[in-house]
């Protein structure tokens, strides 16, 4: 049965960007040879993030002036990208600009992941609509050794210890995995 999972990188004291949205401090920690997002985005038919955190990849990985990164990342994977204004496409980007309720495009996303898994990037305001909606089946944490004291929240949401099951532990590096079912 496929799965809609949030699959993050966090803080310790639970950022996913920092007060500029940036995830500049991300890359600082020793994450490894990138084994551990490659395994997990082998199983992903579709995925979802907000405006935020495109515009955070488009201008970071300058893919404007190089939209071929975009595919040595995420092959043809297809993308579906929430915001409440207009942005501009990357020529040659499955990228679909989207607003409103969740459930429609999950419903699109689950129908072009063709039986695979769905992840949902981020941020954090975006994933709690999903869980919201009862759509959001796993989370999978990757805590970084870093502290920012403030920026954007992992999962701006009340979760209750009794939605979550923590399914998996392990240490890649310098990061510590918690994986968790969500009911």
């Amino acid at each position: 049965m496929p799965k809609t999972s949030y699959y993050t990188a966090t803080t310790l004291d639970g950022y996913i960007a920092d007060a500029d949205n940036s995830l500049q401090w991300l890359f600082e920690a020793d994450s490894g040879d990138n084994s551990e997002f490659a395994d997990f985005f082998a199983s992903v038919g579709a995925f979802a993030m907000g405006r935020t955190t495109w515009e955070w990849v488009i201008d970071h990985e300058d893919l404007r002036a190089d939209p071929g990164k975009w595919h040595g990342y995420y092959g043809d994977v297809p993308a579906w990208v929430f915001s409440n204004r207009p942005l501009e496409p990357v020529p040659g980007v499955d990228a679909r600009f989207v607003r409103g309720d969740v459930r429609p495009v999950h419903a699109e996303m689950t129908a072009a992941a063709a039986g695979k898994d769905i992840w949902l990037v981020g941020g954090g305001e975006l994933v709690g609509q999903f869980a919201d909606a009862g759509l959001l089946d796993e989370l999978i944490v990757g805590v970084a050794p870093v502290t920012l004291g403030g920026g954007a929240p992992l999962l701006p949401r009340r979760l209750e210890s009794s939605r979550l099951t923590l399914t998996g532990v392990r240490q890649v590096h310098q990061f510590a995995y918690l994986t968790y079912a969500v009911s």
